[in-house]
C-alpha cells in the first residue's frame, strides 16, 4: 500500500520529532555528556518511532476498510495489516 499524505501526516510529524531528539542524543554522546539524560532521551525516541509505526498501520487499517466498505479490493488484506502490527509490537 502506498503512503499518502493524508494518510502519514500525524505520523510524519511524529518521526520528524524524533529525529532532532535522535540528534540531540547523538550530540549528548559526542559531547560526553550524562548518560541517564542521554538514556532517558533515546527512550523518547523509541516510543516516538513506535507510536508514529502504530499510527500508519492505524491508518492503513481505516484506508483498507472503506475500501471494503465501498466494494472495493482493499490494498492490504487483514492478514499482512497484522503482520506489520505485530512486527512492531
Amino acid at each position: 500500500m502506498k503512503m499518502r499524505p493524508e494518510m502519514t501526516g500525524e505520523a510524519l510529524t511524529r518521526l520528524k520529532r524524533a529525529r532532532g531528539q535522535l540528534n540531540a542524543v547523538i550530540e549528548m554522546m559526542e559531547n560526553g555528556e550524562d548518560c541517564r539524560e542521554a538514556l532517558t532521551q533515546l527512550a523518547a525516541v523509541s516510543k516516538a518511532i513506535d507510536r508514529a509505526g502504530f499510527k500508519i498501520i492505524a491508518s492503513g487499517m481505516r484506508h483498507c476498510s472503506a475500501a471494503r466498505d465501498r466494494g472495493e479490493q482493499p490494498e492490504m488484506t487483514e492478514a499482512e495489516l497484522e503482520k506489520l502490527f505485530l512486527a512492531l509490537a
